[in-house]
């Protein structure tokens, strides 16, 4: 990660996931209350339950592929290690960096295959994926956690605040293990993957800007816009969860106005029958 190259490629597959959680998490809240109003069929739950899964797989199998690049590229792009993890000519270890890097990417690689299994071949309880996942961001947050020591104040202070992102979402995954399902951890853990992937795009601007123009590293001024421009950045990836909220508000108003609660309409309709009867 030591280019600009090194910090957009993780952002694009974090904005990519986090894009892709949001939108499917919505679409899923939005959808739910529609389906149980019009059937409450179990071929139809079947049917639901099967597109979910195919989609996990699709999930799990990005993940893997994604995960899979990132250790490529961190050991055979330019002045990587190419597997070699010790210099025995100079006596120390080599490009532990990109170590550090390709080892966060074996993580989400192993959540990506624990998903394929649970989803796959049902040998596995359904909340290990979720526990894998949370694994992945904790070990993510623990290696950036012991990886700034002797660096310039901005470039610490800039990669402490992607922490906060990373172990929020370690934690929101832990919590899935018990929740699953819950709308507001899942949005919550898609808006911070979007803060995670903007925010390595904004660390590759600042510590290797393509325009040439340096920034300050010790200027106060600059870790204060820093911490001012990751709130923007929070901002707008919560931004991307709350369509689907609100289309599912609109549209779970809308079916009620079309559809009366059917607990008052056969109320009446008893009401009705025996007034006739009598």
């Amino acid at each position: 990660m030591g280019s600009f190259r090194g910090h957009a490629l993780p952002g694009c597959f974090f904005l990519t996931a986090g894009l892709w959680w949001a939108g499917r998490f919505s679409l899923r809240y939005a959808t739910h209350r529609t389906k149980r109003l019009s059937s409450n069929s179990t071929s139809t739950r079947m049917v639901s339950l099967s597109s979910q899964r195919r989609l996990e797989v699709i999930e799990g199998s990005t993940i893997l592929f994604f995960s899979v690049v990132g250790m490529l590229a961190e050991q055979f792009a330019p002045g990587g290690p190419h597997l070699h993890l010790y210099d025995y000519t100079e006596q120390h270890w080599d490009k532990l960096h990109n170590w550090q890097h390709a080892t966060m990417y074996l993580f989400f690689g192993l959540a990506g295959v624990i998903g394929l299994l649970v989803h796959t071949t049902g040998a596995a309880p359904l909340a290990l994926d979720r526990l894998m996942l949370a694994i992945a961001f904790f070990m993510e947050g623990f290696i950036f956690l012991y990886h700034l020591h002797g660096r310039a104040m901005l470039d610490v202070h800039i990669h402490q605040l992607l922490l906060y992102s990373v172990f929020g979402q370690a934690l929101l995954s832990f919590l899935e293990v018990f929740h699953r399902g819950n709308i507001l951890l899942e949005l919550l853990r898609a808006s911070l993957t979007i803060l995670q992937g903007s925010w390595f795009w904004q660390i590759g601007f600042v510590l290797y800007p393509p325009s040439g123009a340096e920034w300050d590293l010790m200027d106060h001024n600059n870790m204060m816009f820093i911490t001012m421009c990751y709130s923007w950045h929070l901002a707008i990836g919560s931004a991307h969860c709350q369509p689907g909220l609100l289309h599912r508000q609109l549209c779970g108003t809308i079916q009620i106005e079309e559809h009366p609660s059917h607990g008052d309409g056969t109320a009446e309709t008893q009401r009705e029958r025996a007034g006739v009867r009598g």
